[in-house]
């Protein structure tokens, strides 16, 4: 490590860009692609047409992998490509033979990285904590048929771009999956130079990720996760323009699990409960509070169910840290499973150390009905039936999940982030020689990585900026039945740009846009009036003729100039101008609106806009 005046004479070198202090960054599917509209077998779709992916290269910068998964099988791939300039690095439970024509290459770098998170872990590319392995097969997974957790969610496992080659990149260590801002540096450096097509990170921290801009200039689209410290506003994690900023949704897939109280009332819960043992039987019911070591000191709790409140929540704090805890203290005390009431159904994956007793998700509504029952009998009892699988039209998805960082940036106010949103809640992929689920932005990001690599087998000519113009002008505001997507949180409400930038990701009409150009506004003081010029590409029909609508902000004007564009086989580039004008005089938070350039039939190119109105860069009460 360098001393401040070291680092000082080292920046003043002509060869030396920036030096930078290391900092700490840390780690952000049987349903989700058929979720999307990637049916494998359909005919006629993005993935059929991109041939499944095959030999573009997704680099993913994480935990690294766990090569022995059927995931990373490679039967049936061709030669690696001349083109791949990446290497496979031996170390710990690692060796050559561990690459493949799937696996083409793996890299692992410690720099900036703790003793005490390198402690334990493999000093090679071979993943300790899953997370790299999860990711690295929802992005490019093999084909597996009949996965499941215990059960659960049973179907044929894949990535969106099964055919893909992966290039994995070890960056982040340890089971708190901490990654060296050195170590992230010098991985994308080797991404670059190896001949990735894509960069996937699903990973953030406290500053922005150097490397990233030279990646993008050489043509490689970068996707990264956009922090799970949401539903507060301003918790977004890399927000820099040129990458593509992933938030989480749902998808139409349910766990629910029926709570059957001794009054015969049936309640129904989310849950990831299977039975070790068949029990139909009755078990006492008793109030944990909210489930930490104070509040359940002196309660007997001995094989019984015990009822947990998530504590009073600050916007900004995730119910994910609690939940645990709760588990854990209840587990320890000798209880035989928990029923825990918080603002968000969604985060299974917490209920891994239940390992077979029943523990279950309520909403607030669902424990005050079990709370009410409870105040009426001096032996309370329920009964927890294992979990179901649902999907479908059942299921109200997509929503923007509670934990998934939110808008507006800080660090970069005229830039709108998140990007776009994609599936990023009980996402089942590969562990070491199993499934599981897990849920993050983390997840997200991969999914989005995988469209990128589709679009860039069909398009190959398109460059980082066509391919994440194409996501996001495409992507969906509304649901399969036509309704406002929503975003959960403390309350629940519609989504808007600051939770799902463009939208859900709509993978088939991304291949085919349209038009392609900067794909969002963002206009963090509006006073008077201001004026957005943009350059338009065609890629559709020839002779194309687009028309503007426009949904305007609240409190602003906005007109479009020229309000119609023609393409014909020679003008396949157009300009155009938005002007907004305040029409308000107040001092405002952002409101939201969009721009549609739609030629009537089947391109309609959505630009989601941000604008806040100001008055002065500083007020006060002078009273």
């Amino acid at each position: 490590m360098l001393t401040d005046s070291q680092a000082e004479e080292l920046a003043e070198l002509p060869e030396v860009i920036t030096v930078k202090p290391n900092r700490i960054y840390r780690a952000h599917t049987t349903r989700s692609w058929d979720f999307l509209g990637l049916d494998y077998n359909q005919p006629t779709g993005l993935l059929q047409k991109a041939k499944y992916g095959e030999d573009v290269v997704i680099g993913v910068v994480d935990s690294c992998v766990w090569p022995e998964s059927k995931s990373f099988d490679d039967s049936g791939y061709g030669p690696i490509p001349s083109r791949w300039r990446g290497k496979c690095e031996e170390g710990e439970a690692f060796g050559a033979n561990n690459c493949s024509r799937k696996i083409i290459g793996a890299r692992y770098y410690t720099g900036g990285v703790s003793q005490a998170d390198l402690k334990g872990d493999f000093m090679s590319p071979r993943d300790f904590g899953n997370h790299g392995t999860h990711t690295a097969s929802t992005a490019a997974g093999g084909l597996i048929y009949n996965a499941s957790f215990h059960n659960l969610a049973t179907g044929n496992a894949r990535g969106g771009a099964p055919r893909a080659r992966l290039a994995i990149y070890k960056a982040c260590w340890g089971r708190r999956i901490a990654c060296g801002g050195a170590a992230l540096l010098a991985a994308i450096d080797d991404a670059i130079n190896d001949g990735v097509d894509i960069l996937s990170l699903s990973l953030g921290g406290p500053e922005e990720i150097p490397g990233t801009l030279h990646a993008v200039a050489k043509g490689i689209t970068v996707v990264f996760s956009a922090g799970n410290d949401g539903p507060a506003p301003q918790t977004i994690k890399n927000s820099v323009p040129w990458v593509i900023t992933v938030a989480a949704s749902t998808i139409d897939r349910s766990f629910p699990t029926v709570i059957t109280l001794g009054s015969n009332q049936r309640l129904v819960g989310q849950s990831i409960f299977y039975e070790i043992q068949q029990n139909s039987n009755f078990t006492g019911l008793v109030d944990g509070y909210s489930c930490d070591a104070d509040s359940l000191n002196g309660t007997n709790i001995s094989g019984e169910i015990v009822l947990c409140y998530a504590p009073d929540l600050a916007a900004s704090t995730l119910p994910r840290q609690s939940l645990p805890s709760a588990v854990s203290n209840v587990i320890s005390a000798g209880g035989g499973g928990l029923i825990f009431a918080q603002y968000t159904v969604n985060i299974l994956e917490n209920l891994y150390q239940c390992q077979g007793i029943p523990c279950v998700l309520v909403d607030f509504e669902i424990a005050n009905k079990i709370a009410n029952y409870m105040s009426t009998t001096s032996n309370p009892v329920v009964k927890v039936s294992p979990t179901s699988n649902v999907i479908g039209m059942e299921v109200l998805a997509p929503k923007i999940a509670a934990f998934s960082s939110r808008g507006p940036s800080v660090a970069f106010p005229g830039v709108l982030k998140p990007d776009v949103a994609a599936p990023g809640v009980s996402i089942l992929a590969a562990r070491r020689n199993s499934y599981f689920f897990d849920s993050g932005t983390s997840m997200a990001c991969p999914h989005v990585s995988a469209v990128a690599a589709l679009l860039k087998s069909l398009h190959p000519d398109w460059s980082p900026a066509a391919i994440k113009s194409a996501i996001v002008t495409t992507a969906s505001v509304r649901d399969g039945y036509g309704i406002p997507i929503e975003a959960e949180g403390t309350s629940r409400k519609l989504a808007d740009p600051f939770d799902f930038g463009g939208g859900h990701i709509n993978p088939n009409r991304a291949a085919d846009p349209g038009l392609l150009n900067l794909p969002s506004i963002a206009i963090a003081d509006l006073k008077t009036t201001v004026t957005i010029s943009r350059t338009v590409t065609s890629v559709g029909p020839a002779n194309g003729v687009y028309k503007a609508v426009v949904e305007p902000p609240a409190g602003v004007q906005v007109v479009v100039e020229p309000s119609t564009l023609a393409f014909d086989g020679k003008a396949k580039i157009q300009s155009f101008k938005v002007t907004f004008t305040a029409t308000r005089r107040v001092q405002g938070d952002y409101t939201f609106g969009s721009l549609v350039w739609s030629d009537g039939a089947d391109h309609s190119v959505r630009i989601p806009i941000a604008v806040r109105t100001v008055i002065e860069e500083f007020y006060a009460d002078t009273s």
